[in-house]
């Protein structure tokens, strides 16, 4: 009887944590890039996966990494507003996208950039490169958008406070 107990504590706990890191809305920093890491990998696989696809069939190298760095982008924006920024979502959904599509278009000039470098330059071959170039653009596109969701909570709580005091 005591091990049943036992057990489903132990469960239970289990459960909150898989909860508390993958599940759960959350504004905690931490958390956020540990969720993230995950979503950008799941990214990461779609982005160098079509990328080696359309290379080998004969794809220009630059095209091929458009391509598939936008798979990955809209990847990453739906995983990421679903399980990582769950709960810094804009008002404005609309401004939200376009924003996003910046940062993502920043990274995607940076990630093209690294992987000619890479392989066109340095003569890397082209999937490490673009492994090295994703590490990366995978920081940059992290702290942009923290960076934004932390601007747009300032404006919206300065709203708030302006609405409350009138």
């Amino acid at each position: 009887m005591r091990q049943k107990v036992v057990s489903k504590k132990t469960t239970n706990k289990a459960r909150r944590l898989f909860n508390k890191y993958f599940i759960d809305a959350t504004t905690d920093a931490k958390i956020q890039f540990f969720r993230y890491f995950f979503v950008g990998g799941i990214a990461a696989v779609v982005n160098i996966g079509a990328l080696f696809v359309l290379k080998e069939s004969g794809v220009n190298l630059i095209v091929a990494n458009i391509i598939g760095f936008t798979l990955g982008l809209i990847v990453n924006y739906l995983l990421s507003r679903k399980f990582v920024f769950a709960e810094e979502k804009m008002e404005n959904g609309v401004f939200e996208f376009i924003t996003y599509a910046v940062i993502g278009v920043i990274g995607l000039a940076i990630d093209t950039f690294l992987v000619w470098l890479f392989t066109e330059q340095m003569g890397l071959w082209y999937i490490f490169s673009k492994v090295l170039s994703t590490v990366i653009v995978f920081v940059w596109n992290f702290v942009a958008r923290k960076v934004l969701y932390m601007y747009a909570n300032r404006l919206k709580k300065g709203k708030d406070g302006e609405a409350k005091s009138k």
